[in-house]
């Protein structure tokens, strides 16, 4: 922040609806949102937690919790309050950070066992400071407006950021929770520094760069940009909830260049019958992190929006990149059609890390595009391990340091790897590994089909039984969804793949279960179709 506050200083930093901002009035509001919590004891590596929508006030808050030399917990507004409570109660909260639109569930954390001190509303359905927040509900803490503060705080000429250490923890993540009590992941100063700056080296980012933050800001596939942007001073575009046509609009509208979405995001834009139809020529890059993405659907992404793609993936253990679908220089000069085999995988290893992927022994897997192994990497932008958990973090590196994804891949001769599945998602089927991501591929290149899920299910004779769960698209785009049957399915698969990979069931559904980062809750199908 301090950079962009001396080299950007007029330049606009954030756009929020009609709200707008500039780096030197940015770093006012950051400094005022420190001094507050200054003022109120909170003390170096303390917890403010923040439950908030993507905004401005979020912006501030992630440089302001620094700057006071705390400890900045973003909330998952979409995970239950059970789940939250243990998270505040785990992290031990000081503060906590609330749009008012969370009132109620703030109210209900408040009256259980909850540590925090005092509550500070973002009002508004913007988000922005540029109106007074209305405290939404009593609480049995101490309240008080966002905009209260940021006024309180224009006062505070001349204050320094407390002074931190390399290694002293910024940030603490939540993972979803999925297979028992979330974990805290750790992230320290040099973890999030290190991987913004490789971001701006391997995606050229610069001051004309516009960010649209679409992907929830409390996760990773969005955060890191809100460091990387503002280093080079570059704009960032508030998308406070994903809508398709208000992504559309805000792509046009405010010039946007460059995002990362989740794979749900994107497959349900290039579905959308505005998306052919919208002007973003702005658009130089789009991203896709969190889940593996079909080469289809990726064809379909460079088709309608006519920019350039990168497949991403990484953990909120790496802040979160590991690698990116970027081409190498010779690989430039392939016909388009065969650049987009390269740009579908998973991608070649991201600057900030040193990663193998190895079988069952520890040795590296032949560079065949066959050989599975599971990836595993270390690096400077590599977690120190999880909040209080040390048999966790333990658990988590091998003994020569590398960080176990439990995500299962191959690597090509170019280097590059291609995730298989999850460890845990692998399907064993009569003795042979059935990759699921492989299956969900093909589905996906059948019309009618926008969303699937390949698991396995008990089965007495095979051991498991490879079932597809299936979104099919309306009948009205195209007239195939509602005619497909499951025999069509497992013929469309059984015609691409070894009879043994192909479903032997399909299920049909309106929507695919999701965890609060939008990724398909295989579990919960398992134990639905169990």
């Amino acid at each position: 922040m301090a950079e962009a506050r001396a080299n950007h200083s007029d330049r606009v930093a954030v756009v929020e609806g009609g709200y707008r901002v500039t780096y030197g009035e940015l770093g006012a509001q950051v400094d005022g949102l420190a001094a507050f919590f200054i003022r109120r004891g909170v003390a170096p590596g303390d917890r403010v937690s923040a439950l908030m929508v993507n905004s401005h006030a979020f912006v501030v808050t992630y440089f302001g919790v620094a700057g006071a030399g705390a400890i900045l917990n973003p909330l998952n507004h979409r995970l239950s309050t059970a789940d939250l409570a243990f998270i505040l109660g785990d992290a031990g909260a000081r503060w906590l950070v609330a749009d008012v639109a969370f009132g109620e569930r703030v109210a209900e954390l408040l009256a259980g066992d909850c540590p925090l001190e005092g509550v500070i509303w973002v009002g508004g359905d913007s988000g922005s400071s540029s109106e007074v927040s209305p405290v939404p509900v009593a609480t049995a803490v101490p309240t008080v407006a966002f905009a209260q503060v940021l006024s309180e705080g224009s006062g505070s000429a001349g204050f320094s950021a407390v002074a931190r250490q390399p290694d002293d923890v910024a940030h603490l993540y939540y993972t979803s929770g999925t297979t028992g009590r979330p974990k805290g992941v750790c992230l320290t100063h040099r973890n999030v520094c290190v991987h913004a700056r490789g971001t701006i080296e391997e995606l050229s980012l610069g001051a004309d760069d516009v960010w649209g933050h679409i992907a929830p800001m409390f996760h990773l596939a969005d955060a890191w940009a809100t460091f990387a942007i503002t280093w080079v001073g570059g704009r960032h575009v508030m998308v406070p909830r994903y809508d398709a046509p208000t992504v559309l609009d805000a792509l046009a509208r405010h010039g946007v260049t460059i995002t990362n979405l989740i794979p749900t995001m994107l497959n349900d834009l290039v579905n959308h019958p505005g998306a052919a139809s919208v002007d973003v020529s702005s658009l130089r890059l789009l991203m896709s992190g969190g889940a593996p993405m079909a080469p289809a659907l990726v064809k379909r992404v460079v088709d309608t929006f006519g920019c350039d793609y990168v497949q991403t993936y990484g953990l909120t253990e790496t802040s979160p990149y590991l690698t990116l679908s970027l081409l190498h220089p010779h690989l430039r000069t392939l016909p388009a059609d065969e650049q987009l085999v390269y740009k579908a995988k998973t991608g070649r290893p991201f600057q900030t890390v040193d990663l193998r992927v190895v079988d069952e022994v520890g040795s590296l897997v032949a560079p065949d595009g066959r050989q599975v192994g599971e990836i595993q990497v270390r690096g400077d932008s590599v977690t120190p391990g999880y909040w209080n958990r040390p048999e966790a973090t333990a658990a988590a590196f091998t003994d020569d340091g590398f960080l176990r994804t439990g995500d299962l891949a191959v690597v090509d001769a170019e280097g590059y790897v291609d995730i298989v599945d999850r460890l845990k998602d692998m399907i064993i089927t009569g003795g042979e590994n059935v990759y699921s991501t492989e299956v969900e591929h093909v589905l996906y290149e059948h019309a009618a089909v926008v969303e699937a899920a390949v698991i396995g299910t008990p089965d007495e004779k095979w051991g498991e039984t490879v079932v597809a769960v299936v979104v099919l698209r309306p009948r009205g785009d195209d007239g195939q969804g509602a005619r497909v049957t499951a025999a069509d399915l497992i013929a469309h698969c059984k015609g691409h793949l070894a009879a043994f990979k192909a479903p032997k069931r399909v299920v049909f559904l309106e929507s695919l279960p999701r965890t609060g980062s939008g990724k398909i809750r295989k579990q919960t199908l398992r134990d639905q179709l169990a």
